[in-house]
């Protein structure tokens, strides 16, 4: 097994992809998520091990670990296995000592410095620039340019439009219409025609705002109950109607972990002929 040690921020459904394909080339990895995670796609999102304690992608488990036992998890690491620890401030950064850092939650903007965090650092989608805040970003605009690997620059900046399924972008998601909390919602699978009213939410009036789906298809992802804002985006239909994708990563998914893996030994490769980017950093983490 692969000694590299490999931490991502966010468990959502593409930073899943990404952790589904280190673990599968043997990285050592650990996921840091919220709490109470917030994404959508649950069925494909290791995040859900916050939850239900652990999940299954594909034949990779994600399996909960308390931050005070990731020390003693990372000493003899299970094949097939990804820890997932509530750690939203990344408090276990300093036990868990990455090989490589990984800004998963496409969060599109800079919160503080992590160049630092790793000898390696990686970030998804837009919001970060290649070298100065991170190694290597990758692009996660679906079109032409998916998964590549920046090495210097950006990824292309956020459209704010869904990727298009079968002729549909905006009308695919769905969102809150109201802020409050989400106390009724269809199973993720479920088949949902268009107007058909999918969760809702309850004010603090008291009134119940239901959300409807602006096409037919299959509730492909919903977020847990709980307190939303309105504006919120809490699901997504896809007009494909086939159950079977809920299940498995999808093409994005699939890209964009292949290009983090190409920049993972890109980086390596750098480092073991003496080209090292990074060389400051280990150096201080010695």
């Amino acid at each position: 097994m692969d000694k590299t040690k490999v931490l991502i921020r966010g468990g959502g459904d593409l930073a899943s992809a990404v952790a589904l394909r280190l673990a599968n080339v043997g990285f050592t990895v650990v996921i840091a998520e919220l709490e109470k995670p917030l994404c959508i796609r649950r069925t494909v999102s290791f995040s859900e091990a916050i939850i239900a304690g652990a999940v299954d992608l594909e034949g990779v488990k994600g399996i909960k670990v308390h931050t005070a036992d990731i020390e003693n998890w990372l000493r003899k690491p299970s094949k097939g296995q990804v820890a997932v620890v509530s750690d939203p401030k990344l408090q276990s950064l300093a036990i868990i000592k990455p090989d490589v850092f990984i800004e998963g939650t496409l969060r599109k903007k800079i919160d503080g410095a992590i160049k630092d965090f790793a000898p390696i650092t990686i970030a998804l989608g837009p919001g970060f620039e290649a070298p100065k805040d991170v190694d290597a970003v990758i692009e996660t605009n679906r079109g032409h340019h998916l998964g590549r690997v920046y090495y210097e620059g950006m990824a292309m900046a956020d459209t704010g439009i869904p990727g298009i399924i079968m002729g549909y972008g905006k009308e695919r998601v769905l969102y809150a219409k109201a802020d409050g909390s989400i106390i009724k919602s269809k199973e993720i699978g479920a088949v949902v025609e268009k107007g058909e009213t999918v969760a809702e939410v309850l004010t603090q009036r008291g009134e119940r705002v239901p959300v409807q789906a602006k096409i037919s298809g299959v509730l492909r992802g919903m977020i847990p109950r709980g307190e939303v804002q309105k504006g919120l985006k809490i699901g997504d239909v896809d007009p494909r109607k086939d159950i079977t994708f809920i299940h498995s990563v999808s093409d994005k998914g699939r890209t964009i972990s292949g290009g983090v893996l190409e920049a993972i030994l890109h980086l390596k490769n750098k480092q073991g002929s003496g080209i090292n980017p990074c060389k400051d950093r280990i150096e201080r983490r010695r």
